[in-house]
Parts: structure tokens; sequence; C-alpha cells
């Protein structure tokens, strides 16, 4: 018996050895030119038959056809070089199935949790992670959930040995689903379906607003009794991190901007924001960007447009609001979809390279990582990839290389190992 028990450890080892994520890339170690491509900078501009240059991680040259080569040339005639788009809002990484508890580091039990560190549980060998490569997705802001307060997020980019190589930006926000003021009816209680009026709203508020008023004077009292959860607060006063609030209607996002402004915070970022268009003076007047839910979702009200959810980014950002990406409704494995949800505002008339910003440019200022990421420009890193067409058109977005702080990394994951077993089979016959 023992050894069949050894003989099956010993198999399921070799089995999940065989499995794991590509190893991660080396530290680049000489320069790389990419040329003839069409450069997306990620800001709004477009450089066309664009000579790229990066060494030591970093963008070093970019321009046109008169910039200077260096090292070892790639020729991308025909081809679309892109910024590396970036996810926010995800638990990428701390779920790996959802049907199997002890895979879901996700969410810990309690209301009040800033102090939950998310980075410390990121599995940088998730292979949900290693699947958002290959459609350009290469950094993402891990984020806890549940709760009221979910914990601390941290920003990673998607190629490394552990969490500790993995980040790029370490306890960047906490996050707080605020109090909705209408719920859907507990049906199986025996209340009426659909959205009912949310009682117990006011006494939900009146409770966060006691938690950020105990938060702020714990850190200007001197303290003998540590507590974690009032310590972990304190970047949001100092305005070392920023505050994600879960808001959706209009009431809810004027009520949590007002409360977090009243309680001395001004880093705010409004996610989800579903009537953010209704009170776009209130948050220009405030300067709170938005993360906007994906696209490809059905309204959530009877009276709403049937395109309602395509077309709502297009709707604030013509409104001059700073507006990023995400789909932290949706799981995790339809986070590789964000180019073609940004895509389908395209369609609703948005132009592409705004679109672009959703997921580059725009998102990088909102988590605060402009500084390196989110645009292809002098001194930035060179975390970026190349595509043989559209970026945003899931039929033409087919990358032949990308890069993380100048590291070729790989695009195969378990899904393209499939993709070519099964094309292998069908294009035979």
């Amino acid at each position: 018996m023992k050894n069949i028990y050894l003989s099956l450890v010993f198999g399921l080892t070799i089995i999940f050895g065989l499995s794991a994520q590509q190893t991660p890339a080396p530290d680049q170690t000489e320069a790389i030119t990419i040329t003839g491509a069409t450069a997306h900078i990620g800001n709004g501009t477009v450089v066309e038959n664009c000579t790229l240059v990066f060494e030591n991680g970093k963008i070093s040259a970019i321009g046109g056809t008169d910039t200077q080569t260096k090292g070892q040339i790639i020729d991308a005639a025909g081809k679309h070089v892109y910024p590396g788009f970036i996810a926010p809002g995800k638990s990428l990484g701390l779920i790996e199935v959802n049907a199997v508890r002890a895979s879901n580091d996700q969410d810990e039990i309690g209301d009040m949790i800033p102090h939950i560190r998310s980075l410390i549980a990121y599995n940088a060998e998730s292979k949900v992670v290693e699947s958002m490569r290959p459609n350009g997705i290469l950094l993402g802001q891990i984020t806890p959930k549940g709760g009221r307060i979910s914990g601390t997020s941290s920003i990673v980019q998607f190629d490394a040995w552990n969490w500790e190589d993995a980040a790029v930006k370490v306890d960047d926000g906490i996050h707080l689903n605020w109090p909705t003021t209408f719920r859907r009816g507990r049906w199986w209680m025996g209340e009426p379906r659909g959205f009912q009026p949310n009682k117990e709203y006011q006494k939900q508020v009146t409770k966060v607003k006691s938690f950020l008023k105990n938060s702020a004077a714990y850190g200007k009292a001197s303290n003998t009794e540590r507590n974690l959860e009032f310590e972990a607060m304190q970047g949001i006063f100092s305005d070392e991190k920023s505050l994600y609030v879960y808001a959706q209607g209009e009431r809810e996002i004027m009520d949590a901007v007002n409360t977090a402004k009243v309680s001395g915070i001004q880093k705010i970022v409004i996610v989800g924001g579903y009537h953010a268009h209704k009170v776009v003076d209130f948050l220009k007047k405030n300067d709170i960007p938005v993360l906007v839910n994906f696209t490809h979702s059905l309204p959530s009200y009877d009276d709403d447009d049937y395109d309602f959810t395509f077309k709502l980014p297009k709707l604030l950002m013509d409104a001059g609001l700073l507006v990023g990406l995400q789909n932290a409704s949706a799981s995790n494995f339809q986070t590789r979809n964000l180019p073609f949800y940004a895509g389908q505002v395209v369609a609703q008339g948005l132009e592409k390279e705004k679109a672009l910003q959703l997921l580059t440019g725009n998102t990088a200022k909102i988590l605060g990582i402009e500084g390196d990421y989110g645009t292809l420009e002098v001194g930035k890193s060179a975390t970026l990839f190349i595509s043989d067409g559209d970026a945003l058109d899931m039929r033409t977005n087919k990358l032949s290389r990308a890069f993380i702080d100048g590291r070729g990394i790989s695009l195969e994951t378990h899904q393209t190992k499939l993709w070519k077993r099964y094309m292998n089979k069908y294009e035979g016959k």
C-alpha cells in the first residue's frame, strides 16, 4: 500500500510539473531594435514605420526610420507594436479553480479587513495568469474580494518566479465595496424578485464613516496598542495609497466621494460606475477617475438602452473623465478578453487610439504607474508586444513577440498547446 501511495504521489508530481507555467525569462543582456512596425504609443499617438530601441529593460529610442538601430534587429514590417495592457481590479493569481476551495485565496473572513495583503498570496505560476499574455495583457492589479473593505491590492507583472519578483507597485490601494441603495430581492426568503430598496443603507454607510473616522484618529494619536486594521488605512490619508470605491448608482457614487473627501482622502477611484455618466460634473469637479466595468454584459435596468454597457466608456471619455477598463464582476479567465472589450467601444464610435488608452496610458495613470508603464516612451519600461494585426480585434490580435521589462517572454500556455493540438487534428482532414 505504501508503494502504491508513493507511486501516486510521484505520478502527480510529474503531471503537475509538466503542466507548470513557462520558465520566466532572464534579464535582457543586449539591446533590441524593432523596425518597420506601426507603433501605438498608448497616449493617442501613432508612429508609422517606427524604429524602437530598448536596452537594460528600458526604451532608449523611438522614432522614424532615421532612428539609430542597435543590437538585435526584429523586422516587424506590416505589424503593430503596443505597450503591455494592464488589467486592474482582478484577483488573478489568487484563485485558480472557482469550485476548488483550496485554490481560492481571494477573500478572508471579516468585514473591515484592510490589513489583508493580496500580494503575499499571489501565485506567480497560475495557469490563469499565464493565459493573459498571448492577448497582450502583461500587468495586473491583484485585488482581494469580499467584505466591506476587502483589503490591499498590489500591481504585478505577469512573468515571474514568485510574488516578490512579480511586484511592480506594492500595496497600491485599499478596496471598499460601498453599500447599495437597492438590492435584488431574496426570493428564497419570500421577498419579491427584482430590485428592492436597501433599508439598511444608511446604517451601513454610518459604519463605513465610523471606521474611516477612527482610522484617521488612530494615525494622529500616540498609540500604545497596535491596531492592524487602522494601521493599514494610513496610506489613504497620506496619499501614498488610493481608495478604490466599488459603487454603481449616482447616489452611491456621490455619497462615497463626499464621505472620502470629508475623511481627508484625496486619491479616490470609482470602480464600476454604472451610473457615472449621470454625475460627470461632480466627478470632474472632484477629479475622480473611473475604472468602468467591461462592455460585454447586459444592462442592469429595464429602461436602459440595450447597448448601454457597450457605449458607457465612450460617454464618460467624451465628458472629459479619466477612464480605464476593468472586468471586476466577471470571472478571472475572462480578463484575457479586455482588449476586445475595448474594441467593442470602438464599434460605438470611440476613436481606436482612445479606446487603446482604456488599457494602457489611462489605466497606468489611475494606478499610479504611469512613470514606468502604459506608454511607449524613452525612459519607460520596455513592457510591450508585437501583434500581427489590430490588438483590439480578436480576429487579428496574434502576438509574435512580447517583452516585460525588456525580457522576451514565452507566449506558450496550456490553451495555446490545446489550440495547436486540435488545429493539427482538423487541418489534416
